[in-house]
C-alpha cells in the first residue's frame, strides 16, 4: 500500500475544518490513508511572524467572505463561529492522546470537534467544552481531562508542531503527500491529480 497521507491542520482553521470533510474520501478513491496531525498556528505564526486572515488588514473582510463561499463551492455545511479565532490547545491534545490508543477514533473525535466549533458554536478552546464534545463520541470525561492535563501529552503535542515545522508546515490544512507539500484546500485538484498520476 502507498504512504499514508500526512494532514496537518488547526481547530481554529476554517479551510482546515473544510479539508478534514474531504481528505478521507480523497484519500480512500486511491487506496490511501491518512495520518491526522493537530498542531497550533497560534507557535506557528510566533515562528513565522504570520497572523491569523481575519486580524490582517483588507485580507480579513475577504478572508471571511471566503471562508463562506469555499464551503459553498465544496457543498459543505458552515458558520463562521461568534469566538474566532480560539486556541486548540484543548482539543489538539484529546485527539493526539487518543491517537496513541485508536488512530480511527481520533479522527471521529477530531470530526466531531470540528464540527461543534464551525457548525455548533462550541467554543472549543474551554477544556470542558471540548470534552463534553469528545463524550458525546464515547470518551471518559475523566480520562480526557486527565490527558489535557497531562504533561506528557503536553510535550507530546509541542513535540508534533516543532516536527511539522521542521517539515515546513506553515498553515492549516497542510497536506504532504510522497513527500510533496500542499498548502490549502484550494490544493484538493492538484493534490488528486498527484494522487491519480504521480509527479507532475
Amino acid at each position: 500500500m502507498s504512504a499514508a497521507i500526512d494532514f496537518y491542520f488547526d481547530f481554529s482553521s476554517p479551510y482546515g475544518f473544510l479539508a478534514a470533510q474531504k481528505i478521507e474520501a480523497l484519500a480512500r478513491k486511491y487506496g490511501r490513508a491518512v495520518d491526522w496531525h493537530p498542531v497550533l498556528l497560534g507557535v506557528i505564526f510566533k515562528e513565522t511572524a504570520m497572523a491569523p486572515l481575519t486580524e490582517i488588514p483588507l485580507k480579513g473582510d475577504y478572508s471571511r467572505r471566503d471562508f463562506a463561499r469555499s464551503a459553498r463551492f465544496h457543498g459543505i455545511d458552515f458558520r463562521m463561529p461568534s469566538k474566532f479565532p480560539i486556541p486548540s490547545q484543548a482539543p489538539a491534545r484529546i485527539v493526539l492522546w487518543l491517537k496513541g490508543r485508536d488512530p480511527a477514533f481520533a479522527v471521529r473525535v477530531a470530526k466531531a470537534l470540528y464540527r461543534a466549533y464551525f457548525l455548533g458554536d462550541v467554543d472549543i478552546s474551554d477544556p470542558e467544552q471540548a470534552i463534553a464534545v469528545a463524550v458525546k463520541e464515547g470518551v471518559n470525561a475523566n480520562e480526557a481531562r486527565t490527558a489535557i492535563a497531562e504533561p506528557a501529552v503536553k510535550e507530546q503535542l509541542k513535540r508534533e508542531v516543532e516536527q511539522a515545522m521542521a517539515r515546513g508546515v506553515f498553515g492549516s490544512p497542510y497536506i504532504i503527500v510522497d513527500g510533496e507539500p500542499f498548502w490549502g484546500v484550494d490544493r484538493f485538484e492538484q493534490i488528486e491529480r498527484w494522487l491519480a498520476t504521480g509527479p507532475f
